[in-house]
């Protein structure tokens, strides 16, 4: 039994490392072999990259032998090939994306039409791709690249001109199978690319239908096809007499002609003519204005998910937003230290005051997607965040109060960032005190207010919002809204050796966090100087033991480790102000859930953290603020005469005369019976029976 050739030997052992190496963590190459057949191929270079050097040599394929991968001659470009090395996206400190492209000044293959069909390639070659470190080879990538004449990029479709024909008298796609710019497709005959010789090659086989060229296709009605067989008697006398070149794809084609964008009348008038009644004082809704008869604007979310740069401000309408911005595009704008915005009154003007902070942990608002190795370039600011107070007075505008947190960049850092933008419109008289959710009830969209009894700075309930990795080291707090369903979560970062009375007490105490109130208002002006009175206490339910451990402790296992924060809030309907309904809670209970943790391991266990996933989710349960009255004796035996088992519902057989109906008062549908009763027994009396009976 012979060995086998070496050129294969060779390639397997490079298939079998880049198989192996991921298992231990060394520096591979994904994947470890391309077949090349375009002008350009990409792979991944996964691992530890720092310090490492990549090379592009070309192999001398002799006889089947191939020379031993060294890298001694470190260049990034040969005769026809160069190499481009970018960081990645996602991970640029633990992996490189790795091109190879071929030169455009250098392609060998031919343009001649009579060997576009050539069955050999006309460029075979060997490349290998080396990674090193220090003048040691760390990885191989060997690309075997066949390029046949045939190839796009043979050709350079940019030299022709393609030529739109008159889309009224010919559709637009005369040859859909034309698919290949400057070179010829198989089977599509109407290819003005493909010479007489080679259509020959698949003359019977020819793509038919629309999309082999047939833009043109006679349809069963017209009279000119009246030999179609299968065609009725009575076809040539209701058959459709019309020219062959009247395609029924014409009518998706005009002119073609571009003609620009008509602005609808809203927007040139929301641009040009401003409807400016601030003189006048605001009402609530109406957009804030400056001297310049301009929206003061603030960026907001859209209802599509956007983010509107120049949304006008609406006068007593609190928002907070969050945008995404990307660094590059980023200007800063300076325009609320010089704005001047009217305040409601004839000639009264109102002047911001800003106040600057610096941002303690940039990184939680902006994502790199590159890192910059040189920190001696210029720096600039960005806005993070920008806070903005409104204090009014009936109908007037007071005092407006801005804090902008901004955070130092490099100057050419490219990335994302994620900006917050707040509003808060506040009474002029009011000072430190704690904002309402409602009055008296809670108002949709709310914060839920709560108190702890032990220290007042605590007032309301937590969700947590998680930024960058999502671990619970950075994650901030949201607060939970009234009537708004709701789960968040974060990770907990977990050894192998972690000690599962650790764990417990951690998971708890990040839990915890979230709920550190111990009352709850029942309505959304409740007081705070008065806990004893519309003030609920929170139900905790089941709280978990952090010191009960199992008699057998096993590392990387740990049992009953609290996952999740169950939050169940009861509100009902507590009667109506001006027609409005008023929602109050009636009771809150906490609860937490379980889970068993063992420690995720690959095909061997690293002492490396593990990521333990805790959540916590809010639900409001609304019940019926009266409980429905009991069933009656008769009602239980007698079950036929229930409207809710029965197609058949006695009960409601004069349905507007019973307090089922709810269409409108009780009183009119009384009036309007009675009114009906009154003319039947009207049509009775003057009835003929009625008559003849008076006459007997």
């Amino acid at each position: 039994m012979g060995l086998p050739p070496p050129s294969p030997l060779f390639l397997g052992l490079l298939l079998l490392q880049g198989v192996l190496r991921p298992l231990w963590g060394d520096l591979v190459f994904i994947p470890a072999f391309i077949h090349m057949t375009g002008p350009a191929v990409s792979a991944s270079l996964v691992g530890g990259t720092e310090d490492v050097t990549v090379s592009l040599a070309l192999l001398q394929d002799k006889e089947g032998l191939l020379p031993v991968p060294a890298c001694g001659v470190l260049t990034n470009e040969t005769e026809d090939w160069s190499l481009t090395v970018t960081p990645t996206v996602i991970r640029p400190e633990n992996a490189l994306d790795v091109t190879v492209r071929l030169k455009r000044g250098r392609q060998r293959c031919s343009s001649n039409e009579m060997d576009s069909f050539s069955e050999s390639p006309c460029m075979v070659q060997t490349l290998l791709v080396s990674a090193s470190r220090n003048s040691s080879c760390l990885a191989h990538l060997l690309i075997r690249v066949e390029i046949y004449a045939n190839s796009s990029l043979a050709h350079n479709a940019s030299e022709n001109v393609t030529v739109i024909p008159n889309q009224v008298y010919q559709p637009l796609g005369p040859c859909p199978c034309n698919l290949t710019a400057g070179a010829c497709d198989l089977r599509c005959c109407c290819d003005q690319e493909c010479s007489s010789n080679l259509t020959e090659l698949f003359r019977e086989a020819c793509f038919t239908g629309v999309f082999g060229g047939d833009v043109n296709p006679e349809f069963d009605h017209l009279c000119s096809v009246q030999e179609t067989p299968g065609a009725p008697g009575w076809f040539p006398f209701l058959c459709v007499q019309s020219s062959p070149a009247n395609s029924p794809f014409l009518g998706y084609f005009y002119h073609g002609s571009v003609s620009p964008r008509q602005h609808s009348s809203f927007e040139v008038n929301l641009h040009t003519d401003l409807r400016d009644f601030s003189d006048f004082g605001y009402k609530q809704g109406d957009p804030i204005m400056t001297v310049d008869k301009t929206y003061f604007t603030i960026p907001q979310v859209s209802l599509a998910g956007q983010c509107v740069q120049d949304a006008p401000v609406a006068f007593l309408q609190n928002f907070d937003v969050r945008c995404t911005t990307n660094l590059e595009v980023y200007r800063e704008q300076d325009g609320i230290i010089n704005a001047k915005i009217k305040n409601g009154a004839v000639g009264g003007i109102v002047t911001p005051k800003v106040t600057y902070e610096e941002a303690a942990d940039p990184d939680k608002f902006i994502t790199r997607t590159e890192t910059l190795l040189s920190n001696e370039s210029a720096s600039r600011n960005v806005n993070v965040e920008e806070h903005y107070i409104f204090r009014w007075n009936n109908n007037t505008i007071s005092e407006i109060n801005v804090t902008i947190i901004r955070a130092k960049i490099n100057a050419h850092q490219k990335g994302s960032m994620t900006q917050r933008f707040t509003v808060k419109f506040l009474s002029y008289n009011s000072g430190d005190e704690k904002e309402f959710s409602g009055n008296p009830g809670y108002q949709l969209g709310k914060p839920v207010r709560a108190l702890n009894t032990n220290r007042l700075n605590e007032t309301t309930l937590h969700l947590w919002q998680s930024a960058g990795r999502g671990l619970c080291a950075s994650a901030t707090f949201k607060p939970i809204l009234f009537g708004e369903n709701a789960l968040s979560g974060c990770l907990l970062e977990v050894a192998i050796h972690e000690n599962c009375t650790q764990l417990r007490e951690n998971a708890v105490k990040r839990l915890d966090s979230l709920i550190q109130a111990t009352h709850v208002a029942m309505r959304g002006n409740s007081d705070y100087n008065h806990p004893s009175d519309d003030w609920l206490e929170i139900i905790r339910a089941d709280a978990p033991d952090t010191g009960a451990d199992p008699p057998v402790s096993v590392n990387g296992i740990c049992v009953d480790i609290p996952a999740r924060l169950h939050i169940r809030i009861l509100i009902s309907d507590a009667g109506a102000v001006e027609g409005i309904t008023q929602q109050e809670i009636v009771g809150i209970e906490t609860r937490f859930s379980t889970v068993n943790w063992q420690f995720q391991c690959g095909l061997t266990c690293e002492d490396k953290a593990d990521l333990f996933p805790v959540s916590a989710s809010v639900q409001f349960i609304k019940i019926p603020a009266r409980l429905p009255r009991p069933l009656t004796r008769f009602q239980i035996n007698f079950t036929e005469y229930d409207c809710n088992r029965n197609e058949v519902c006695w009960p409601q057989l004069l349905y507007p005369l019973t307090r089922y109906y709810q269409g409108e008062a009780y009183s009119q549908c009384v009036a309007k019976s009675l009114l009906l009763v009154s003319f039947l027994v009207l049509a009775a009396f003057l009835s003929n029976p009625w008559t003849r009976t008076r006459k007997a």
